[in-house]
């Protein structure tokens, strides 16, 4: 079973990795969010198997480009994230303002404690 791939970078690292990533050649195939220590968000990225995660740990009040400039078909992950776990991504292209979901509630899976 091969090691996975995980890259530890600065929110302010993301859009000059994720090019980087991109010239590559890798696709996106998912963004995910959770809480340990804060907010994790995990950048998932594969070319002919191989695959490379870019891993951010930032607080909550941490803002953080969007990369749909560079995989346009990200606006999906980004706004479920930023509608669910209160992430604050921002210059989405293509946001939908916390309306991609019909909830009752603001960021119904942020961490109880950072509510």
């Amino acid at each position: 079973m091969e090691e996975q791939n995980i890259r530890q970078i600065s929110p302010e690292e993301i859009l000059k990795e994720t090019n980087n990533i991109r010239n590559k050649g890798y696709r996106l195939v998912a963004i995910s969010c959770t809480y340990k220590d804060g907010m994790e968000l995990t950048y998932s990225f594969d070319k002919e198997y191989d695959f490379i995660n870019l891993r951010i740990n930032m607080e909550d009040d941490v803002k953080i480009e969007s990369i749909t400039r560079i995989y346009p078909y990200a606006f999906l992950y980004e706004n479920e994230i930023k509608e669910l776990f209160g992430a604050k991504i921002k210059n989405i292209v293509g946001d939908f303002h916390d309306q991609l979901y019909r909830i009752s509630v603001d960021a119904p899976f942020k961490s109880k404690e950072e509510k």
